[in-house]
């Protein structure tokens, strides 16, 4: 328990540090007197940066970043491999071809619109995914070659829309490389909700989770119904992660970085794992914003390319670690 109080009060002082960071960082400068000025009582020249285009941004940016991570967490749980992530689901893959398929059929589509296309795509690729794998819910390995395989088949989708429409290419991509760029309070709604109701049920099935890690023999000769508990954490890990790619764009490599990180830090069982990873998430995506937004001013760098400079390196490690899986 003191392992996991000390590394929970690091990184939330850590995550405070970058808050404060992102707040003030960018085209106008706020120092941090003016900052604490601006939360406390306002200030006339920086209360439009900071509660109407910096602050949402950030909880947003909070918001997804543990989402995916949880999201991570909950696949890895499932499948068994620390190689997985919401990716392998194909979730990311199914949004991002629902997206690119609205913007290319529907020229004037508003942009309110695509977050609830992309929640959609990424359900839907699910339902499909479990469906294709109904009779091998018990093999986690088939069910994560399902889902490459259909990350794969979106990825192709996606290239050949985008190959025989190149005006319309420029709409797609911004959101095609995950973003927060634009994003305010009106987001909120559509990833508070879905965090609020699926973190009790990640707690809940962090028991289950635990047993599962044993082995499927074990896990039911303990009383556990693997089938259902599989089901329902893989839900859980799709939803999460179709309501952050949802408003964010197509993030990749949180939910395979954040996990990995949390479990050096308090070790492997899920009901610690849960708050580390959470932190961890909102820390890269926050940390992934700020860094796309002053590394090349006045150019704003999508934050899923910093991610993946960052993500990728450590992926590559870990199949030179893994790599009698």
């Amino acid at each position: 328990m003191t392992r996991l109080l000390c590394s929970a009060a690091g990184l939330l002082a850590t995550l405070l540090l970058f808050a404060a960071w992102h707040l003030g960082a960018g085209a106008v400068s706020i120092a941090l007197p003016d900052l604490w000025q601006t939360l406390i009582r306002g200030h006339p020249d920086y209360d439009f940066i900071f509660w109407d285009y910096r602050l949402p941004r950030l909880v947003i940016a909070s918001l997804a970043g543990a989402g995916l991570a949880l999201s991570g967490l909950l696949v890895q749980g499932v499948v068994r491999n620390p190689l997985a992530s919401p990716d392998i689901l194909g979730v990311t893959g199914g949004a991002s071809l629902a997206v690119v398929v609205t913007t290319l059929a529907w020229t004037g589509a508003p942009v309110t619109l695509v977050p609830f296309v992309a929640l959609a795509g990424g359900l839907a690729s699910a339902g499909l995914l479990l469906w294709l794998a109904r009779s091998q819910l018990h093999q986690p390995t088939s069910l994560a070659l399902i889902g490459i395989a259909l990350a794969a088949l979106f990825a192709a989708a996606i290239d050949f829309l985008l190959t025989i429409n190149p005006l319309e290419i420029n709409s797609s991509l911004i959101w095609l490389t995950g973003s927060v760029w634009g994003r305010n309070w009106s987001h909120l709604p559509l990833l508070l909700p879905w965090l609020a109701v699926l973190l009790p049920a990640a707690v809940y099935l962090a028991y289950q989770l635990d047993l599962l890690s044993l082995g499927d023999d074990t896990a039911i000769s303990l009383g556990t119904r693997v089938g259902r508990v599989r089901i329902a954490a893989l839900l859980t890990a799709v939803v999460l992660a179709s309501a952050a790619v949802s408003v964010c764009g197509a993030i990749s490599f949180v939910g395979l970085v954040a996990p990995h990180m949390a479990r050096f830090l308090v070790g492997g069982r899920h009901v610690r794992l849960i708050p580390v990873c959470l932190l961890l998430g909102a820390i890269m995506l926050v940390s992934a914003d700020l860094f796309a937004r002053i590394l090349m001013p006045p150019i704003e760098l999508p934050a899923g390319i910093v991610t993946a400079f960052i993500g990728a390196p450590y992926f590559i490690f870990l199949i030179t670690r893994y790599r009698h899986w």
